[in-house]
């Protein structure tokens, strides 16, 4: 257990390492992007399986709720929550259709469509990429190792430089929380860091 303790954190550390020299640039355009498409009126929709279907639904709440501080409310959406719409699709037209067809009927253009996948090869992924762009919808990807097809269909992409499952997701809710923080002080819901806030 000592070993596997301290195995982990080396390589949890190594790769946030790597995540932060490599990731810069690519994150400052996503946040840029994704600030444009709220400050228009646009909404960021995010979908995943597994658990990045929980990584889409623990960032878009921290959206529309709060993350650090009481703020008015930024549009973001899982399409990984409605149980009805997921199995539906899923029984009448096929799991790989399970977010493409809820973007059909909910993305619009100005929207950004966020897909989390480890492995940059999940089906239903793809096709969602493929429905948004069909819309004008610009498409980010949240992915690792390689980035799979999903790294070459969307306009944007985090590629977190590992093979490692865990450590991909571990990455994925940091630089997802990051966004969060960044949307926050660009549409100046909150004090840039390091600026003196309101006192509590």
């Amino acid at each position: 257990m000592s070993n596997l303790f301290e195995s982990e954190f080396a390589e949890h550390i190594a790769v946030a390492t790597a995540s932060r020299d490599a990731l810069r640039a690519p994150f400052e355009s996503v946040l840029a992007v994704c600030t444009h498409a709220i400050r228009n009126q646009g909404k960021l929709l995010f979908f995943g399986n597994g658990g990045s279907a929980a990584d889409a639904q623990h960032l878009a709440t921290e959206l529309t709720i709060r993350y650090k501080s009481d703020r008015q409310p930024i549009a973001a959406l899982a399409l990984t929550t409605d149980t009805s719409a997921l199995t539906a699709a899923g029984n009448d037209l096929g799991f790989d259709k399970i977010f493409s067809r809820q973007i059909e009927a909910l993305g619009r253009p100005g929207d950004i469509a966020i897909g989390v996948t480890t492995s940059g090869r999940s089906p239903n992924i793809l096709r969602a990429f493929e429905a948004a762009q069909k819309l004008g919808i610009v498409t980010v990807v949240f992915t690792g190792g390689t980035g799979g097809d999903a790294a070459r269909i969307a306009d944007h992409k985090l590629v977190v430089p590992s093979i490692t499952t865990a450590r991909i997701q571990e990455m994925h809710i940091t630089l997802g929380q990051m966004l969060c923080a960044g949307l926050e002080i660009e549409l100046g819901l909150v004090p840039p860091q390091g600026s003196k806030g309101p006192a509590h």
